[in-house]
């Protein structure tokens, strides 16, 4: 499904999933299209594929060998589970630069141990009969701190610490030329979070199920309560900044329906909103 909006940039909702196994969502993964260039947002599992299909569908930017710039929101396994096929097959599929990788400290290690995980792959794919390039694979690592943290001709992009347990997790806000993208990660409500989200023309967030939550056993209640945001609270967040459209996803569903959470934001909130899904353009 493509929602038009009248400007040059593109977001393409790579995966809207959690560590759930659904079939009809990837693991999480934003693309932020500028200036005929691809910034990717986390790289759950199935990233690349879904980046091929959307290349298919007529979005050029997205052929894979493109995938060259990438910011990762924190470390958890269903947004970082993508992450070798994002080094690898886009080098085996002819990318010849190395890809860009912005996130939270302990990103290098575990780069240097995909990397290492990988050694015998990349020697046979340099040294055998395979035609290749000896750059593509390479990964340049930016551990990074809250504030500015990339510019380039197309865009600016700021980082900012998000609430999600104990590790280092960031939310993104991308200045493009024509408006103002942000995207939570993972997070749950904190007193500065709509100071970080103001301004933002979309806001890309993650939320679960008000009513699904009261069928969560105690103990992951207690979990997503202190780690996650509820449609209530994004409902009240929202109210607060007032983004032009506020995009879902990362959806815990937990039995209800897309609709079923939508009520449940408009029930507080009267501004655009969407439940995305895969492959969605905005």
């Amino acid at each position: 499904m493509t929602h038009q909006l009248e400007n040059p940039s593109k977001i393409v909702l790579l995966g809207t999933g959690t560590p759930n196994a659904d079939s009809d969502r990837s693991g999480p993964s934003v693309a932020i299209i500028v200036g005929g260039k691809p910034y990717l947002i986390d790289f759950g599992p199935g990233v690349v594929r879904r980046a091929s299909t959307a290349f298919e569908s007529g979005i050029n930017e997205l052929d894979v060998k493109n995938l060259t710039t990438a910011f990762l929101t924190h470390l958890h396994s269903d947004h970082t589970a993508g992450y070798p096929d994002l080094i690898l097959t886009p080098w085996v599929l002819g990318r010849d630069v190395p890809i860009e990788i912005f996130g939270p400290p302990g990103l290098k290690k575990m780069s240097d141990s995909i990397l290492s995980a990988y050694e015998e792959d990349i020697r046979e794919r340099l040294s055998g009969l395979q035609p290749s390039n000896d750059i593509g694979y390479k990964v340049n690592v930016h551990e990074i701190q809250p504030g500015e943290i990339f510019r380039d001709e197309n865009i600016r992009v700021e980082a900012f610490r998000v609430k999600h347990g104990s590790m280092i997790a960031l939310g993104y806000k991308f200045h493009t030329p024509d408006r103002i993208i942000t995207i939570s990660g993972d997070t749950a409500p904190f007193d500065k979070l709509t100071d970080y989200y103001a301004g933002s023309d979309v806001l890309i967030h993650e939320v679960y199920s008000t009513e699904g939550f009261a069928k969560y056993p105690p103990e992951w209640q207690a979990y997503h309560s202190r780690v996650h945001t509820s449609s209530k609270e994004l409902a009240e967040i929202a109210s607060i900044v007032k983004p032009k459209l506020l995009i879902l996803y990362h959806q815990l569903f937990n039995g209800v329906s897309d609709d079923e959470l939508l009520d449940e934001i408009r029930a507080q909130y009267d501004g655009p909103v969407i439940s995305g899904k895969d492959l969605d353009v905005f």
